[in-house]
């Protein structure tokens, strides 16, 4: 009896994956459960367990691959009768094609119409074998690498590095191969004593974007294997004295002794972009500020923070004040939590909260939906979550999607007063700053305070004046006395 080894689910809206490292050989006994390989996606790393206990197989996807989501790994067979067809596989593979070949695009996804060629791994007149990775694709979603469709030799390359192509575009031509083409087709990816390990090519890509050296990276799959994850924490982690750059080759002008370097927008960059330069021209934006005084919420914080951590495992920040704030105040100006569609203004009865996030590659708004029915404890939660998967790069686009209000904390970076921009469709964003202690006028008094500036930014086609210095209103009284969001008043 045979068994079929298929890709898992990948998550929503993940519709492929890498084969990053093989744990198995044909002809290896294997358990049920047992780790057979490792796949690579642009968010997640997952592994593949046996889902029968026998021996592997045929290996249908080799390390390096990139396949979609329900296809065909391996197989496993039950016995050992299976492992003297399955050793002897390699030596029957595919012979090199004596016709040309076209390597296409492949599949991008869904919505996904052009893609720009980040990188190629191969050069004209280099010999490849079938499967082997030629080049990799960035969209403003996922990168694709693209492998070889066939053994043989790369005879011409259409679409260089930069360049922008459509979902149905010719890539390059794969030639006839000579004697010599397919013997890297018979080679085995992964040399048997695990030396020399092979780096996932998402995090390869990475280094490279970020001048980082091989090596300097420590990785934590297989063997050492350096995951894209591990680029980007090292990435984010604090960085060391800079060694001393090398000297120029050529001698520069007084003027211009630092250099310069020209470095391509990578996809998301330019998405972030064209996404926020569209907000601008779209939206009539306005922002109107005031200031709040968070002794209230500080003196709060400090005298239920031990207890709320101990009984709900997770920190008492300042984010879940704010957001119970804002629900608040959306109650009452419902046009700020509106957005136009046409000619229709769309009201929501529900509040899907952004919380804007810095990560290493770019600003990330991960959402959190249905906050208006979740408690501090349920908000503070699912803010460290989003947080954490923001910055290791494992955000899924549905993460992303479906906000109605923003609440963006620059405060956290120091500034003190900033003018946020809209996240479109979206009709209001709350932006957060830095507390600082000032004097202020109380009661005749002059008392030190510490006091934070907000602003909201608003599309005043949809938001009157009078509506957005409510709405900032409402979250200043909320904030001022928390006792008001218990009150509902």
């Amino acid at each position: 009896m045979t068994t079929e080894v298929r890709v898992p689910t990948l998550g929503e809206s993940v519709t492929e994956a890498t084969v990053a490292t093989w744990f198995k050989k044909p002809g290896d006994a294997v358990a049920v459960d047992e780790m057979l390989c490792e796949l690579e996606t642009d968010k997640v790393t997952v592994e593949v367990p046996a889902t029968a206990a026998g021996t592997l197989g045929e290996i249908v996807a080799a390390e390096g691959v990139t396949v979609g989501v329900d296809a065909l790994l391996a197989t496993i067979s039950e016995g050992g009768a299976a492992a003297a067809p399955a050793a002897a596989a390699p030596a029957a593979a595919p012979a090199a094609s004596s016709e040309a070949v076209d390597v296409m695009v492949p599949t991008l996804g869904e919505s996904v119409t052009e893609a720009t060629v980040a990188t190629w791994f191969k050069a004209v007149g280099d010999t490849v074998a079938q499967d082997e990775m030629l080049c990799e694709l960035e969209t403003d979603k996922v990168s694709v690498e693209v492998p070889a469709p066939a053994s043989g030799v790369l005879s011409e390359i259409i679409a260089a590095e930069g360049s922008t192509v459509d979902a149905s575009a010719k890539l390059a031509v794969i030639g006839g191969a000579s004697a010599s083409a397919a013997a890297p087709a018979a080679a085995p990816a992964a040399p048997a004593g695990g030396k020399d390990v092979e780096d996932a090519p998402a995090a390869k890509k990475l280094m490279a974007e970020n001048n980082m050296a091989a090596g300097s990276v420590t990785g934590s799959g297989r063997d050492g294997r350096v995951m894209k994850g591990d680029v980007l924490a090292a990435i984010a982690a604090p960085k060391a004295a800079p060694v001393a750059a090398a000297a120029p080759a050529a001698p520069r002008s007084e003027a211009n002794a630092g250099g310069e370097e020209r470095v391509k927008m990578t996809r998301l960059r330019q998405t972030i972009a064209k996404r926020l330069k569209d907000s601008q021209n779209t939206a009539a934006m306005l922002t109107t500020y005031n200031e709040v005084d968070m002794t209230e919420v500080m003196a709060l914080r400090n005298e239920y923070k031990d207890l709320f951590l101990k009984k709900h495992g997770v920190k008492l920040g300042f984010m879940s004040f704010f957001t119970k704030a804002c629900v608040h105040a959306l109650k009452e100006v419902p046009e700020v939590n509106a957005e136009i569609d046409g000619t229709d203004i769309v009201y929501k009865n529900y509040v899907n909260m952004g919380i804007a996030a810095g990560t290493p590659t770019g600003l990330v708004v991960p959402v959190i939906n249905n906050a208006d029915q979740m408690s501090f404890a349920d908000i503070e939660k699912a803010i460290a979550e989003k947080g954490a998967r923001a910055r290791d790069g494992k955000l899924s686009m549905a993460e992303m999607q479906g906000g109605s209000f923003t609440i963006s904390n620059g405060g956290v970076y120091g500034s003190l007063m900033s003018s946020p921009i809209l996240n479109p469709p979206q009709s209001g964003i709350l932006g957060m700053h830095k507390i600082q202690e000032r004097p202020m006028a109380i009661n005749g008094q002059v008392v030190i305070r510490p006091m934070m500036y907000l602003a909201l930014s608003y599309d005043h086609r949809i938001v009157d004046g009078k509506g957005a210095v409510t709405f900032l209103v409402r979250v200043k009284e909320a904030l001022e006395d928390p006792r008001r969001l218990l009150m509902d008043l």
